[in-house]
């Protein structure tokens, strides 16, 4: 389905970037046409709705603002959305329609992992360009990278590094992980654990448990982790596994005096959910929407709340700037040719909606250096909030040049 809706947006951006370019090229104009620049946009909506419904809302409201400000070189951005079901193969027949029948410039999106490498290398075997907005794992711009697919979220690696930051702190040294069996959740035990070692030799991983995704047996893993008896738990389970993991482990004390560190659990489309339920003092990454009163986000914000009748979530946020990305190469690239597509993407630089300023989407490994907000979850009455928290700048967790350029393929 093809959606394309208008909205009125500031001023400032209607006089702004997108018209000035529009009078400075009149010789690309003639050239391409006014017809709109096809995106191809693949995700688990059915699957993963928690998530995805408001990152879909995102990507409209930013896909609407820069048509209302002038398109690119006067061509409007138009997406041919698809839904892969959580499924790796349909992925990638879709992608294959909406490059041969539905003729689109690029494909983007992407949830799960597995998807995400899937969709990577559809990228690499048909050389056409993919802008991978959610996938977490490293794989996607390390050891399975290409040249043809970019990546917006920060990596497994980076949140482990984000949360190890905090947890090397703690006193805790005995720990155990729980975490979705695929390659999301064994690369984030991977990291959190050899990252947390290089800072605490002392800590020692006394187990781990790796239930199927969406399919946990939260009554079981939660008195597995209570029989370890760890003092520190890393979590990496999320949606409705987190939610019947809270619950379970809340009816069996297994949260009482130990130290949790839980990726993603901050954002509001996982936090929101635990209600009255929510833990008390986890050390989480997240976004803290009610609290980030920048101008550039409260902006966002209430154009958000004026378009859906709600605010935005941590989804909202990775689909509106995985636009902004995609409009900034474009207006870089000045064609929708596959190479000229991906030179431009290389070393791109956006103003993200959270208002923490400028990423820029690395030559090196075609990763953005985007961030995430670190905090600690509280009940506040009957909602759980994320408090105490900071912006961990993306740049700031990533490993040396010189092992990313051992760990990537040449492209």
């Amino acid at each position: 389905m093809t959606e394309h809706r208008s909205l009125p947006v500031p001023r400032r951006l209607l006089l702004g970037a997108g018209a000035a370019t529009l009078l400075a090229r009149p010789a690309l104009l003639r050239a391409q046409g006014a017809a709109p620049i096809r995106i191809g946009e693949i995700n688990s909506y059915t699957a993963q709705p928690a998530f995805l419904g408001p990152y879909r809302n995102g990507w409209l409201l930013a896909q609407e603002q820069v048509n209302a400000a002038g398109g690119i070189d006067g061509r409007k951005l138009e997406t041919v959305f698809r839904d892969d079901a959580g499924r790796p193969e349909d992925a990638v027949r879709l992608a294959g329609e909406l490059v041969n029948a539905e003729g689109v410039a690029l494909l983007a999106g992407g949830y799960l992992s597995n998807v995400g490498l899937a969709l990577a290398d559809f990228a690499r075997q048909n050389r056409r360009l993919y802008a991978a907005s959610e996938p977490l794992t490293d794989a996607l711009v390390w050891s399975k990278g290409n040249r043809y697919t970019f990546r917006l979220r920060p990596s497994t690696y980076m949140q482990a590094a984000m949360l190890v930051e905090e947890a090397a702190k703690l006193p805790a040294k005995r720990w155990a992980t729980v975490a979705p069996n695929y390659e999301y959740g064994q690369s984030a035990v991977r990291w959190f654990r050899e990252l947390l070692k290089a800072k605490r030799p002392d800590v020692e991983f006394v187990g781990e448990q790796f239930p199927a995704l969406g399919r946990i047996d939260a009554g079981a893993t939660a008195q597995a982790l209570e029989r370890l008896k760890p003092e520190g738990i890393f979590n990496v389970t999320f949606a409705t596994d987190l939610l019947n993991l809270v619950r379970q482990g809340n009816q069996r004390g297994l949260f009482e005096g130990r130290a949790v560190a839980s990726m993603l659990s901050g954002e509001p489309e996982y936090l929101e959910p635990l209600g009255e339920e929510c833990p008390d003092g986890w050390i989480v990454t997240g976004y803290p929407r009610d609290d980030l009163d920048n101008p550039v986000h409260v902006a966002l914000r209430d154009a958000y709340r004026a378009r859906f009748n709600e605010l935005p979530r941590c989804g909202s946020i990775v689909g509106y700037d995985t636009v902004l990305a995609i409009a900034a190469m474009l207006r870089k690239a000045r064609s929708t040719e596959t190479e000229a597509m991906v030179e431009a993407f290389r070393g791109i630089r956006y103003q993200t909606g959270y208002g923490t300023g400028e990423v820029e989407f690395r030559a090196l490994d075609h990763q953005a250096t985007l961030g995430a907000f670190v905090g600690r979850t509280k009940l506040e009455g009957k909602r759980g909030r994320m408090v105490d928290w900071r912006y961990a700048d993306g740049a700031n967790y990533l490993p040396p040049d010189d092992l990313v350029r051992q760990w990537r393929p040449q492209d």
